[in-house]
């Protein structure tokens, strides 16, 4: 969750509270919000730091310049229902690889955070330095790799940005009788900031999929395909425009082709699209892995 940064800078403007004496950083913090208790809670949770991550205590010294971070309280959230479920779990390298649930954001971001695989999965398992090695989208269901400690994110991280996770997602989608399969798409997306959705543009492309028909299913009683998925590339939506661009968005897609408003709370409607495999050489380790997940398509609602 983004902190908030409580501070006066070097010089002490007249209208900054930190022109008064302090002795600790408590006094000051209980100054600036009138809120005591609030504070001393705050405190005793471990939720206010120095930049350098320090925890503030109650001796903490206050020093003119310096700055604390008070994390703010946590939005409302709808539960999400499903859980992730614990694929592979290797202690000795620090991996972990989990099956993740539509709906579930990867990471706290905007109004999801205590509704993540990050925040869910720390208090769960005990494990307080997990972090994700990579993300999926939030209505994405299927296979995730996190880390269990700081010391074992840098070699995994630097796996993915070499293009060294090779994944495979499936989607249902409608049929087309006239599109020639399998095709490799390529173009160029951008994902602004405040746009829901990304956009195809002019440039050298940063996009790469390649789509296969790998059969036929079931869903919603009408026969729909069932594509094979292979990206080159890891821009933000890249699947989901691709298919849409090919005129066979994926279903339960409430972005593409057309943004569809969905109420908070709704989850009757998953997005059929599952990251059903990865296959790397574990940079640690060097064993040659691959992790299926136990999901399949459709993807059901649940709860």
């Amino acid at each position: 969750m983004p902190p908030q940064q409580v501070g006066c800078p070097p010089g002490h403007p007249p209208d900054c509270p930190g022109r008064a004496p302090f002795a600790t950083v408590v006094d000051f913090l209980v100054h600036l919000s009138g809120d005591e208790e609030g504070i001393w809670g705050r405190v005793r949770a471990g939720e206010i730091r120095l930049t350098d991550g320090t925890p503030v205590g109650a001796d903490t010294p206050y020093r003119p310049g310096g700055a604390a971070y008070l994390y703010r309280d946590l939005p409302e959230e709808a539960p999400v229902p499903g859980q992730p479920t614990v694929l592979l779990r290797d202690d000795q390298t620090g991996l972990l690889i989990v099956d993740k649930p539509p709906f579930l954001a990867t990471m706290p971001r905007g109004s999801h955070v205590a509704q993540t695989v990050l925040v869910r999965l720390r208090s769960e398992l005990g494990l307080p330095d997990l972090a994700p090695v990579h993300r999926l989208d939030r209505l994405t269901s299927g296979v995730l790799l996190l880390t269990m400690r700081p010391e074992a994110r840098s070699p995994y991280q630097r796996l993915v940005q070499a293009g060294g996770l090779a994944k495979t997602y499936e989607a249902l989608a409608p049929l087309r009788g006239d599109l020639a399969l399998p095709v490799t798409v390529r173009n160029r997306l951008v994902k602004r900031r405040g746009n829901l959705q990304a956009t195809v543009e002019d440039g050298e492309p940063n996009a790469v999929t390649r789509v296969e028909l790998a059969g036929t299913a079931r869903a919603g009683g009408q026969l729909v395909g069932r594509y094979r998925l292979t990206p080159m590339t890891g821009q933000t939506h890249q699947l989901r425009v691709h298919l849409a661009g090919l005129d066979i968005p994926v279903l339960g897609d409430p972005l593409y082709p057309q943004v569809r408003p969905v109420a908070p709370g709704d989850f009757s409607t998953p997005l059929q699209l599952l990251a059903c495999a990865v296959r790397f050489t574990d940079p640690v380790s060097g064993q040659e892995r691959e992790v299926v997940s136990r999901r399949e398509l459709p993807i059901r609602p649940v709860g």
